[in-house]
C-alpha cells in the first residue's frame, strides 16, 4: 500500500505524539513545506530544561494544572523550525487551540490538516476558527481509513 501525502505526514505527526508524556492527551504536529519536505516536528510537553518529574501533569486547581506549563505540539513544531513557514502546511493530531492558532497565523502557515476536533464546542476552538477564517488560512479534517503497524524490531523476514 502506498500512503497519500496527507496520510504520510499525519503519520509523522501521530508518531511524534507518542513522545509526549502527557497522561491525558498526546498531541503531535508536523510542518511541511511546498516541496513536501518535513521542516518541523513537535509534540506536547514541558518547556526545555523543565524536568517532567518536577512539573504537574494534572488538571487541578491553582499551580497544579498542566495547562499552565505544557508547550503544545503545534507551537513546538513552529519553534523547532529554523526557516520561514510561509505557505507551509501544518499537520496536527488535534485541532489547535487559540494560543497555537495565534502562532500559526504569525508564522504564515497556509493550511492546517487535523485528525480530531474533540473540543470543537469550546470557546478556545471557536476563537481559533474565527481567527483562521478572518485571515484566510484553510483548515480541514483528514478523513482516512488507513491503519498501520510499525515494527521496530529489526530484520524481520
Amino acid at each position: 500500500m502506498i500512503l497519500t501525502w496527507d496520510d504520510y505526514f499525519m503519520s509523522v505527526a501521530q508518531l511524534s505524539s507518542l513522545r509526549s508524556k502527557d497522561p491525558r492527551t498526546q498531541v503531535g504536529a508536523c510542518i511541511v513545506d511546498k516541496n513536501k519536505r518535513v521542516v518541523g516536528i513537535g509534540y506536547n510537553g514541558m518547556p526545555n530544561k523543565c524536568k517532567d518529574s518536577c512539573m504537574s501533569w494534572n488538571v487541578g486547581e491553582g499551580l497544579d494544572n498542566k495547562h499552565l506549563y505544557v508547550v503544545h505540539a503545534e507551537l513546538n513544531a513552529i519553534l523547532n523550525t529554523k526557516m520561514d513557514l510561509t505557505d507551509c502546511v501544518l499537520y496536527t493530531t488535534l485541532f489547535p487551540c487559540n494560543e497555537c492558532t495565534k502562532a500559526i497565523i504569525q508564522a504564515s502557515v497556509k493550511e492546517i490538516v487535523y485528525l480530531d476536533d474533540k473540543y470543537k464546542d469550546y470557546d478556545m476552538i471557536k476563537a481559533s476558527k474565527f481567527m483562521l477564517d478572518l485571515v484566510g488560512i484553510k483548515y480541514r479534517q483528514l478523513k482516512s481509513d488507513v491503519t498501520y503497524n510499525i515494527d521496530l524490531r529489526g530484520n524481520q523476514n
